[in-house]
């Protein structure tokens, strides 16, 4: 709520626990882009967290301690799963612009997003990788994070991507995200629905 001498707090922390993965997350959606404590035991994914706090504006916190003796699946899409929640919860009833965009170049890659703060999860992913692998991140992962936190997040996400760089696709692919939610999460007068909600 909001009142003539306090903006909005929106925020939320949350915890999951299961056999493969121990996380905690922590997000402030109004947080001027600082991230602290971001470790998943994969340093890649730890840069792209990173990134995706800066660029969106949002306070974040990740800890995550997860099965990657065996390999990165459980802790990614975990970590989607869990942030996911977690921006959802943040948002909470109060309207928002709901609405967002970017396309984001890097070098020779571009990646473009386009997201509806719906409630209705659905994800269209066109961007393919050349390499299995980056650092110890696998390339695959990233399609699989998307998901999870589509889902859980209640979006409506479309993105794709090309160039020859697979470091370079998926930074721009996390960074392009990181800009359409901060377009869509700015709140507003009213629902954006001619339904009258969300």
């Amino acid at each position: 709520m909001k009142n003539d001498t306090q903006e909005y707090v929106r925020m939320a922390a949350l915890a999951r626990q299961t056999r493969e993965t121990d996380i905690s997350v922590t997000i402030y959606l109004d947080g001027a882009g600082r991230s602290s404590g971001i470790a998943t035991g994969i340093g890649f994914f730890d840069h792209m967290l990173t990134a995706l706090a800066l660029h969106s504006g949002f306070g974040l916190s990740v800890s995550c301690a997860g099965d990657t003796r065996v390999d990165g699946h459980h802790t990614v899409e975990d970590c989607g799963i869990v942030l996911g929640q977690a921006l959802r919860k943040a948002l909470g009833d109060a309207p928002v612009r709901r609405y967002g965009s970017a396309e984001i170049p890097m070098d020779e890659a571009c990646a473009k997003c386009v997201v509806d703060i719906s409630n209705r999860a659905y994800l269209v992913f066109g961007a393919e990788f050349t390499n299995e692998r980056i650092g110890e991140y696998d390339t695959c992962l990233t399609e699989e994070f998307m998901r999870a936190f589509a889902q859980h997040a209640g979006l409506t996400l479309h993105i794709s991507a090309y160039g020859s760089n697979d470091h370079h696709k998926t930074e721009a692919v996390f960074k392009a995200l990181a800009y359409a939610l901060r377009e869509a999460v700015v709140p507003v007068q009213g629902v954006a629905s001619t339904k009258g909600m969300v």
